[in-house]
């Protein structure tokens, strides 16, 4: 075969610019393939190389630490405040047993054995002792009633009502408010006026024995 250099072209025209810059394309693409090729190649060949590491089996789960429980506090009952309980002296007593017994010999009533008496002489009696013991109290004590209301009417105990001045009774069930017949309207002391003792003088003699001469 004989190569005629007559043949290569003197001129380039547009037909062979175009060819050319199309070979140039076409060996750029092949080299960016090749490279990628390259490139492909070393990674799976560093791949293979690594040694493969089992993964390390995790422990057990950690315990959540309780935190220990609190002591329970304990409540003390409210102690109810303590009852103050005043002593008595027996001098005021004695001495409105003594008025008593001076109005109204209303001991030595009390003291008889009324059994052998008839109804009517009781009565005869009673009477006595009842004035004696009306002058003593009108003149020693202004008294009035607990309860305002008629007895025998209706009325309603409220809730936290005085227990002290008035007593329920009967069939008590329940809280109040308490709904009922009101059967003794009371008595409440607004004024006390005994005479005062003498130094010396013993209220235990309620009444001297009498002797006559």
């Amino acid at each position: 075969m004989q190569f005629d250099p007559t043949l290569i072209p003197t001129t380039l025209d547009a037909v062979h610019i175009g060819l050319a810059a199309l070979v140039v394309i076409l060996l750029i693409l092949q080299i960016l393939l090749l490279s990628v090729a390259v490139i492909a190649l070393m990674r799976r060949g560093r791949r293979a190389a690594e040694p493969v590491v089992a993964p390390v089996p995790a422990g057990p789960a950690p315990v959540p630490v309780r935190e220990a429980p609190k002591p329970l506090e304990v409540v003390k009952p409210e102690r109810p405040e303590p009852v103050v309980v005043k002593e008595a002296t027996p001098d005021a007593a004695l001495q409105l047993l003594g008025l008593l017994q001076k109005e109204a010999r209303f001991i030595d009533f009390v003291q008889e054995n009324v059994g052998a008496y008839s109804d009517a002489e009781i009565g005869a009696a009673a009477r006595v002792v009842h004035e004696g013991c009306r002058k003593v109290l009108s003149r020693h004590f202004e008294l009035e009633p607990v309860r305002k209301e008629q007895e025998n009417s209706r009325v309603t105990l409220p809730k936290g009502f005085d227990a002290s001045s008035v007593r329920p009774t009967g069939n008590i069930v329940g809280d109040p408010p308490f709904t009922g017949t009101l059967i003794h309207r009371g008595w409440r002391a607004t004024a006390v006026r005994l005479p005062k003792i003498a130094e010396g003088h013993d209220v235990r003699i309620i009444a001297q024995a009498e002797v006559e001469l």
